[in-house]
């Protein structure tokens, strides 16, 4: 119930301020909210994460959604596999993943690309725009390594009297 209660907040709000994105902002006039370092500009993102495939053709697009969805499948199956059955950190992050996973999705399915809006970059270095799905992906992989590396063992040790 967790992992599908904080996949739902998760496509709610990403849904919500895609919106705002898509009525309030244009690509050309970014809104500056710190000088210098963070801005709010509308892009439309055909590619993967960080724009990766954007100039795949549009009759060649539906391989990039088959992409993630593959990639979506692949992390399911690993969580569920490998990670302890019973533990909130993994749960949390299947629910980030899945959320995050979702927006894009919807989108790509609705406009045919995913929305972006959030614009960091400090000095010469800048970041590609993202969303809040991406920032929810970006987390719930990094909890979801952390708890791979750091968690509980999923499997029991075996018992050197068994050997």
């Amino acid at each position: 119930m967790l992992i599908l209660g904080l996949a739902a907040l998760i496509l709610v709000a990403d849904q919500l301020t895609k919106r705002a994105a898509i009525v309030r902002l244009d690509a050309i006039h970014p809104v500056v909210v710190i000088p210098d370092f963070f801005h709010l500009v509308l892009v439309m993102n055909p590619g993967v994460a960080f724009g990766i495939f954007a100039g795949v053709p549009p009759r060649w697009r539906w391989i990039v959604t088959l992409f993630s969805l593959t990639a979506l499948a692949l992390l399911a199956s690993l969580a569920f596999r490998v990670l302890p059955r019973g533990s909130l950190v993994a749960r949390i992050a299947i629910g980030l993943v899945f959320g995050g996973a979702a927006g894009n999705l919807l989108d790509r399915w609705r406009f045919g690309a995913v929305v972006d809006f959030i614009d960091i970059f400090w000095r010469n270095y800048h970041w590609p725009a993202f969303n809040v799905a991406d920032s929810a992906i970006t987390v719930g992989v990094c909890l979801l390594a952390a708890e791979l590396a750091f968690g509980r063992d999923p499997v029991p040790p075996r018992d050197s009297a068994d050997a």
